[in-house]
């Protein structure tokens, strides 16, 4: 069997991940390993949770901070249609669908929610340029969570 290694940076700020954003809990996943962490809620049973190493030199993707406070109040803030988890490209490795500083047309392709292993395009609801990301590749979201910002 092998040796369980916990990365203790990584789970301090998927911690602070869960504070700020209000979720109650949070999978990060890279190969066969996965860490998971929960608030108030039993862990299924028989369930292996490991951290998962991060690659050496491979810089953390980049997300945007808010230009305001909350998220969430910003007007042009685009909410999860359902919880799921956020992927900002089609592929691992492929460009992201937007980043910060793109204009995007209306109808266009923010992101994709998977939920019960569908993928589900989320897209514009209006024409303008992404002002800020809030979500990470690969993180989960809540319904109503705000996931980009679109001016």
């Amino acid at each position: 069997m092998a040796k369980l290694s916990v990365d203790l940076d990584l789970v301090g700020a998927l911690a602070d991940l869960m504070d700020d954003k209000g979720l109650t809990e949070v999978e990060y996943s890279q190969g066969e390993q996965t860490l998971r962490l929960a608030r108030g809620g039993a862990v299924a049973a028989g369930a292996v949770y490991a951290a998962a190493p991060a690659p050496m030199g491979a810089p953390a993707p980049a997300v945007a901070e808010s230009p305001s406070a909350e998220p969430a109040a910003h007007p042009g803030a685009v909410p999860s249609p359902m919880v799921g988890t956020a992927y900002l490209s089609a592929q691992p490795g492929a460009p992201t669908f937007v980043s910060v500083g793109d204009t995007v047309a209306e109808d266009q392709t923010l992101l994709i929610v998977e939920a019960m292993k569908v993928m589900n395009p989320i897209t514009a609801p209006k024409a303008g340029k992404i002002v800020a990301v809030y979500v990470a590749d690969g993180e989960p979201v809540e319904f109503g969570q705000p996931l980009v910002a679109i001016e």
